[in-house]
């Protein structure tokens, strides 16, 4: 996937994952420090209805502009489902899972994005 293909694709994520009220939504963009994704998403829902239906908005909204997961990890697991688009991977988390994995803690060294503007708020050397 280009690499402004994965930009407009979270952007179709994050606005998926507001209409379904996704708390902490993070954007990485990983890609000088990984060959993984171009972009990590995460985002948490408070109980096991909201995660699963952040899921289904994830996809279906995906799918909808022509972009279709190439698998999904933990699928309806409200602690951490894993949605892979290849250029972006998706990690949908319950508050305690987010807590425990810490996903952007481990990836600080990518750079922090508004997620609804996509300029670096936080930039790898200020990590």
């Amino acid at each position: 996937m280009l690499k402004e293909e994965s930009r407009r694709l979270v952007g179709i994520i994050v606005a998926a994952l507001e209409e379904k009220k996704a708390e902490k939504i993070e954007v990485l963009e990983i890609d000088q420090i990984s060959p993984l994704a171009d972009y990590f998403v995460i985002a948490n829902g408070t109980n096991a209805p909201q995660t699963e239906a952040m899921v289904e908005a994830v996809e279906e909204n995906a799918e909808k502009n022509g972009f279709f997961a190439d698998h999904v990890e933990g699928h309806r697991n409200t602690n951490w489902t894993l949605i892979d688009f290849k250029g972006v991977v998706v990690h949908i988390f319950d508050e305690e899972g987010r807590e425990f994995y810490d996903l952007a803690r481990l990836w600080q060294d990518g750079n922090q994005l508004d997620p609804h503007t996509l300029e670096v708020v936080k930039a790898a050397d200020n990590a």
